[in-house]
């Protein structure tokens, strides 16, 4: 017997949901097995109609505009791969493209909530000739997770020793944590979570006090002096205390937020500086003595692992572990997560779960993204 296929519309007139149960036989012929609809509530019929409506800021369509450019720069890194590598395009079986995150709510509303990846993975598919996999937290959020680390799985694959265990930070825009236990301790699961901001508020501190979008080297924070006052006031966000599984992002340490925390504050600017570092440094020292007391060595990577005085403070901050770069273990820090991504591309295609349960509290192992044909 033919497969039967599920068919969903919701039309400009926003009156309801249609759906179809339908069979297609051989010669293309259509079986209407069942038919039901379902009216929109009220409240989300007008907010339709509101995002349907562009207003002043146009958002939604800036936000396609800018989706398509990420696609088209995706696009151009892939020619550069496929120009200087030695492996010939059709043995590249597909794409995996993260895409960039706009906002991320986990567990928002009803114990689901949303992220948003700005991304056009069919264009970048049109563009590049590959299969394309994206949509990679959705799924994860869709089981009660957060959507959000998923570089764990990737960093246990990668850097997990039988004979101890390992802490891998990710110091990008956001810092997070992978706890890999050791390998031959099987009874403990991998923990991962973001454990508070790294380069976004020092990149942004930077670039509107020197012109600069980062402070190299961190030569900048070292300079300043630390602001007791203003680290514990930074420190003293109801984030720090909550238990993983958690994940954050600019929805919460923006500007804004950074500027709420200076009101009152005369320090100077380099001092904001070295304070911002000091507070990277600290929350993840913090979190790691907390959850993750049994580490011995602690894996960096990220544009933050290139920060000098960030990893000078980790290693004094943290002196019974083996601080170093992930460069010290074979991968670059500027290169793990994009191999991150395509390491769960592999796993999408080949039907193998990305998601760790026990990082993103998810209710269970989840096949993760969508794949976009070439």
């Amino acid at each position: 017997m033919a497969d039967a296929y599920i068919g969903l519309m919701s039309g400009t007139s926003l009156d309801g949901v249609d759906g179809v149960l339908a069979r297609f036989d051989e010669a293309g012929g259509l079986m209407v097995l069942a038919h039901a609809t379902a009216a929109l509530p009220a409240s989300l019929r007008g907010e339709l109609l509101e995002l349907n409506s562009p207003d002043g800021r146009n958002e939604l369509h800036r936000a396609a505009l800018a989706a398509n450019a990420l696609a088209r720069a995706y696009a151009e890194v892939v020619a550069q791969l496929l120009a200087t590598g030695p492996t010939e395009r059709a043995a590249i079986r597909a794409v995996g493209a993260h895409g960039q995150t706009v906002r991320h709510r986990p567990l928002e509303f009803d114990g689901v909530g949303y992220t948003v990846q700005l991304n056009n993975p069919a264009l970048l598919a049109e563009l590049t000739g590959l299969d394309v996999v994206a949509e990679f937290r959705v799924r994860d959020l869709a089981a009660g997770g957060q959507g959000a680390p998923l570089v764990p799985a990737f960093h246990r694959a990668m850097f997990s020793r039988s004979d101890e265990a390992v802490a891998v930070l990710n110091l990008g825009g956001i810092a997070n944590f992978s706890l890999l236990p050791a390998a031959a301790d099987q009874g403990t699961p991998v923990i991962g979570f973001d454990c508070g901001p790294a380069n976004a508020l020092m990149d942004h501190w930077c670039s509107q006090h020197l012109g600069q979008p980062f402070d190299a080297g961190g030569r900048w924070a070292a300079s300043g002096t630390v602001h007791d006052a203003l680290l514990a006031s930074l420190l003293s966000d109801p984030y720090f205390s909550k238990a993983p599984p958690k994940s954050t992002g600019r929805d919460l340490f923006n500007p804004a937020w950074l500027a709420g925390h200076l009101a009152g504050c005369s320090a100077a600017p380099a001092d904001v500086q070295a304070t911002l570092a000091e507070f990277t440094v600290r929350a993840a020292a913090q979190a790691l003595e907390r959850f993750g007391p049994a580490s011995r060595r602690l894996i960096v990577c990220g544009g933050g692992a290139l920060n000098d005085h960030l990893m000078a403070r980790l290693r004094a901050l943290l002196p019974r572990l083996r601080v170093e770069s992930s460069a010290a273990v074979g991968l670059a820090p500027l290169q793990v997560e994009a191999a991150a991504f395509a390491w769960l591309a592999q796993a999408t295609i080949t039907r193998q779960p990305g998601n760790l349960p026990s990082v993103t509290g998810a209710r269970g192992p989840r096949l993760l993204g969508a794949i976009f044909p070439a």
